[in-house]
């Protein structure tokens, strides 16, 4: 039995992309239980919940379990999923970082363990295994406080269950750009489901522009993320602006206010929305995920993906050390996109 865990509307997507990878690129495999584990915010519930809905029109069981609904469901889903994991024969995963998908893999017994794209946080997941590091978000400065002490035993005990040995295959299904350590199969995510489905889309005459939670995260200044999205819009003519599902809403109208951008709250991953369409025929975005995927998504249309990188004064003091480098990666290993040069004050004032 193939058993999976998502935790966002974009592993679901990349887990329907494994299957339909798995089902030799002309059906979706059917033989697989998702389990989503929902997060809290009402925005990524939303989209989960359509992902599910493609999911079963697909013929995948879907499991819906509230993992996160108060202070004794955590150890309550564990202990209703607890059969399920020891019985499956491969199991899939969406975010290894994830301490209650940790949680879970000490029961695992599969002999076979996939894990799915998460956006970029699957490059930072594959640097740290190569490099035998514990596993941390790029994020996240580090903490030795008493939740993460008493978490290392599970995290240690997680991260080994993802090297190989002589009854366990690792995998990484991903369109991200990665260098697997040794025993680590790579099978490239091309987003073929994604293009027998849906689209071509139809094209407008404009310049879409694409959120980042880079703000709510504390990585990136509130009022410089605010103003590079306004020299961006007025230099490339952006009309929309499709918020990434962890932006606040108060940093929506603030934007909207200042940019007169129309604000779209997507009820599912960019991937798919572009798809679809309409779309405009550049997309502008800042260091994430989509420079990375749309590009496989919209092969074959005459989209346009640009990024825009981010400069070093645009970093709060809360950011980590390995910000900077992290997000030039993201940007410098984008194939197919048009690279722009970081807003800056002194440039507008020069000018």
């Amino acid at each position: 039995m193939n058993l999976a865990f998502v935790e966002s509307p974009v592993q679901l997507l990349n887990v329907l992309e494994w299957a339909y990878a798995e089902g030799g690129g002309d059906r979706v495999l059917t033989d697989i239980t998702v389990v989503v584990l929902p997060p809290v915010d009402p925005m990524s519930r939303g989209q989960l919940r359509r992902m599910a809905e493609l999911a079963r029109d697909e013929g995948i069981n879907v499991r819906w379990q509230e993992a996160r609904g108060g202070a004794g469901a955590p150890l309550k889903s564990l202990r209703d999923l607890s059969g399920l994991v020891r019985r499956a024969q491969h199991i899939v995963i969406g975010d290894p970082f994830s301490r209650y998908v940790q949680l879970l893999l000490t029961m695992v017994r599969a002999r076979r363990l996939t894990v799915v794209d998460d956006g970029t946080a699957t490059m930072e997941f594959v640097a740290q295994l190569a490099r035998g590091e514990r596993l941390v978000r790029w994020h996240r400065k580090g903490s030795s406080g008493p939740r993460e002490l008493v978490l290392a035993p599970v995290t240690a005990r997680a991260r080994s269950r993802f090297t190989p040995s002589a009854t366990r295959t690792v995998e990484v299904f991903t369109a991200m750009p990665v260098e697997a350590p040794s025993g680590v199969s790579v099978t490239p995510n091309t987003f073929a489901w994604t293009r027998a489905r849906f689209g071509p889309p139809l094209l407008t005459k404009g310049a879409d522009l694409v959120g980042t939670s880079l703000v709510e995260t504390g990585v990136v200044d509130r009022d410089q993320y605010l103003e590079a999205v306004a020299a961006l819009s007025r230099t490339h003519g952006a009309t929309r602006y499709f918020a990434h599902r962890r932006e606040s809403t108060e940093k929506l109208h603030a934007l909207e206010a200042a940019t007169g951008l129309e604000i779209v709250r997507p009820d599912l991953p960019l991937e798919l929305i572009a798809r679809r369409g309409p779309i405009g025929r550049m997309v502008l975005s800042f260091p994430s995920t989509v420079v990375h995927t749309l590009p496989l998504a919209l092969a074959g249309t005459e989209v346009k993906v640009a990024v825009c990188d981010i400069a070093p004064e645009w970093l709060r003091d809360t950011a980590s050390p390995r910000a900077q480098g992290f997000l030039s990666g993201v940007t410098a290993t984008a194939r197919d996109v048009q690279r722009l040069a970081p807003w800056r004050a002194t440039a507008v004032t020069e000018a």
